[in-house]
């Protein structure tokens, strides 16, 4: 399936779970639910990548304040023949990274202090063709979005939970039916950040093998990338991003978390280890 045809999905699956929270609240709610469905799609078409970054108060850097970063990102992408993207820092000890941004050129590539500790040149030089991978693929548009969606569909769930409880004591008035419509209004809250999660899964973990595969290229050594992958999943253990939204988890280069959660379960990552051994048969191909 191409991403066009993702992004089209994904876009009328948000307006449709909009409209359909709006018909528990009648008809005018299902008009108002429509119309601000209408208005999140054009913001998470344009807007999905300055969100992502807000939400983890990533810092845009110049090349005199991150020399190093804007060189390796410079030399990549002029190898790979791509626009320059801009580049951020998350000011965070947990070592990750992501791109972002809705195509080629209007792109991000965001990392965390941690990474920038933990990984020596070489291996940054991995992660960020990697990241550059995705945006060569085009990848990003799509994991932005659903990212974007998916926190969207969470806080819904949340709003239609509250507003459940608050109308569950309204009077001696309520009818045996409105208590069986409460029940299924939060049935539907709860059930609501599992289609979140299930719109994540719209992005294939094959996405991940190919950015492994077309950065290991770009970086000029399979092994830059096998290491860092190494490094990072001994660092995510020792410093997980724990307040990391998980509805964002499947745009990091490494699961954020650490442990078995719900988020990992779920997660659109394959496992590292298969990772860090295709990039070794490369190496030695």
């Amino acid at each position: 399936m191409g991403n066009r045809v993702r992004t089209f999905l994904l876009l009328v699956g948000l307006t449709a779970l909009f409209v359909l929270i709006g018909s528990f609240f009648g008809e005018e709610g299902m008009y108002v639910a429509f119309f601000i469905a209408v208005a999140m799609n054009g913001i998470t078409y344009f807007f999905s990548d300055k969100i992502v970054l807000a939400m983890y108060r990533a810092k845009s850097v110049t090349p005199s304040e991150a020399p190093v970063l804007h060189r390796i990102v410079g030399e990549l992408t002029q190898k790979a023949s791509l626009p320059m993207p801009k580049i951020y820092i998350i000011p965070s000890p947990a070592p990750n990274a992501f791109a972002t941004g809705r195509n080629p050129a209007h792109s991000a590539v965001a990392v965390t202090s941690g990474i920038m500790e933990l990984l020596d040149e070489n291996e940054l030089k991995g992660v960020l063709a990697h990241e550059l991978g995705h945006i060569k693929n085009r990848d990003i548009l799509v994991a932005t979005i659903a990212a974007t969606i998916a926190g969207a569909i969470t806080m819904l769930a949340r709003m239609l939970q509250w507003a459940a409880f608050l109308g569950g004591g309204s009077g001696n008035d309520r009818k045996q039916g409105n208590v069986l419509t409460l029940f299924s209004i939060i049935a539907f809250a709860i059930l609501a950040p599992i289609a979140a999660m299930i719109i994540q899964m719209a992005l294939s973990r094959g996405r991940e093998y190919l950015a492994d595969e077309d950065g290991a290229k770009l970086a000029g050594n399979p092994m830059f990338l096998a290491s860092a992958l190494r490094k990072l999943a001994i660092g995510v253990r020792a410093r997980p991003m724990n307040n990391a939204n998980p509805s964002t988890a499947h745009m990091f280069i490494v699961t954020p978390f650490s442990g078995k959660s719900l988020a990992n379960l779920f997660s659109t990552h394959p496992p590292t280890e298969e990772r860090i051994k295709r990039l070794e048969k490369m190496a030695f191909m």
